[in-house]
């Protein structure tokens, strides 16, 4: 990520501290175990405004609040408590420009043991500068991973645990060792899941087309978004099915999103290149119209948004 530049203070086990004293110790559960869950969050710099428009704060919040039961995680803050939290350490940052806060619920227990009920946790919140993530304007050329997706009985997707982005750090690695941009990571059926940290869209016969709940797939924010605008903005269909490998070969366009890659268009997959090999048309519709949501241009949506000063 480029321009990774940290806020000035972070929230960490009940207070605001300077960035440099949030630390954990060796010892901490969820640096031996990957006992962690986290959200990711963007915040847009408006001129117009002079503010910092956080994009569906709350929705980010549920999630990670909904998940904690998956690792029987308990904390005193409140889903109202960690979106306070969120807005004051933008607040604090002064940045003037787009940012990513980081949200952690985190086993913060110095103990042994791969297990999850019984082990204290503690949350913690943190903020950075952030730019584009990723290529969004000339396209992606991206490889069917080797790597096979986590299965929902192994380390479930639908929650953004720490441990499970090992899976996704190798998929992406691999991809971009063999000169790719990014990866598409399929399912143990052979069937497509999703990116290496980022979801899936086709486009085929005029159709928007992704890959289920039940795929493997982390329900994303931004996705749910996407298809939100695509039906009620541009008035397509929208469908939710298995996507084949060879599907993505023979689309007409592909897209990821997410958090971090926002609307990423794809011009190659393994190597065979979509249309003419530059972003299809629907993708730099919703591409254009995410980002005026996100920057609180469009009165409908303007709701998402939540303003720091």
């Amino acid at each position: 990520m480029a321009n990774m530049e940290p806020g000035k203070e972070a929230y960490f086990e009940g207070r605001y501290v300077p960035i440099e004293e949030a630390q954990v110790s060796i010892l901490t559960h969820s640096f031996n175990y990957g006992t962690g869950l986290f959200e990711g969050i963007r915040g847009y710099y408006s001129d117009a405004e002079d503010c910092i428009l956080l994009f569906r704060l709350k929705e980010h919040v549920e999630r990670l609040v909904r998940n904690f039961n998956v690792l029987c995680m308990e904390i005193p803050e409140s889903a109202e408590d960690i979106e306070a939290i969120c807005v004051e350490v933008v607040r604090r940052s002064g940045f003037h420009e787009g940012v990513y806060i980081r949200p952690i619920c985190y086993k913060s227990e110095l103990s042994l043991g791969p297990k999850l009920n019984g082990v204290e946790s503690s949350f913690c919140c943190y903020v950075i500068k952030l730019g584009d993530y990723c290529e969004i304007e000339a396209g992606l050329d991206v490889a069917v991973s080797s790597w096979r997706r986590l299965s929902d009985n192994a380390i479930p997707s639908r929650v953004k645990s720490v441990g499970s982005y090992v899976n996704s750090s190798l998929a992406a690695t691999e991809a971009r060792q063999a000169g790719f941009d990014e990866a598409v990571f399929l399912r143990q059926d052979g069937s497509v899941a999703e990116g290496s940290a980022m979801n899936i869209f086709i486009v085929l016969d005029n159709m928007l087309i992704t890959t289920p709940p039940t795929a493997d797939i982390l329900v994303g924010i931004t996705r749910n978004t996407v298809m939100e605008l695509a039906r009620e903005e541009l008035g397509l269909e929208v469908v939710e099915r298995p996507i084949g490998r060879s599907e993505l070969y023979v689309c007409d366009e592909a897209f990821f999103c997410g958090t971090g890659a926002q609307v990423a268009p794809v011009r190659s997959v393994d190597r065979r290149v979509l249309g003419n090999g530059t972003p299809g048309p629907i993708s730099r519709q919703l591409q254009q119209l995410y980002f005026d949501v996100v920057m609180g241009k469009v009165d409908r949506y303007r709701h998402w948004c939540t303003p720091v000063s």
